[in-house]
């Protein structure tokens, strides 16, 4: 699948996926990374090393901070896939220096696939296997 890039990088990885939004402030613990918001689908599982497929951000601004945390404390996800990155997940990424690409069709991707992203400066690719 074509994407495209919002942070270049090439990885290959488990996909956790979540059909709904996912607010990182207040959403996922900085110091463990595992996800903590009340009845969202992943409550309870870790980000760590996972190819991370969400729709889009939500929340507060302070989100982005929250993902350079996760990296800054070596819980992060691996990359992120997004339907559309927001302006909170976008400043993240870069933040942190995490692949991130958005454009993509995330319904064709199964929470425990195995993903590669091949993300240039402006294209990217996904590879579902």
């Amino acid at each position: 699948m074509k994407a495209r890039t919002i942070y270049p990088g090439k990885v290959k990885g488990v996909a956790l996926v979540s059909r709904e939004p996912i607010g990182f402030y207040g959403g996922i613990d900085m110091k463990t990374g595992i996800v903590i918001e009340k009845g969202h689908p992943l409550e309870g599982k870790s980000v760590k090393g996972k190819i991370l497929v969400f729709p889009y951000g939500k929340g507060s601004t302070v989100g982005s901070y929250v993902i350079y945390g996760l990296k800054k404390n070596g819980v992060a996800p691996l990359a992120i896939i997004n339907k559309e990155t927001e302006t909170i997940v976008a400043t993240g990424v870069i933040l942190a220096a995490i692949p991130c690409v958005d454009g993509v069709d995330i319904e064709k991707i199964k929470d425990g696939s195995i993903v590669e992203i091949n993300a240039g400066e402006k294209e990217a690719e996904v590879k579902i296997e």
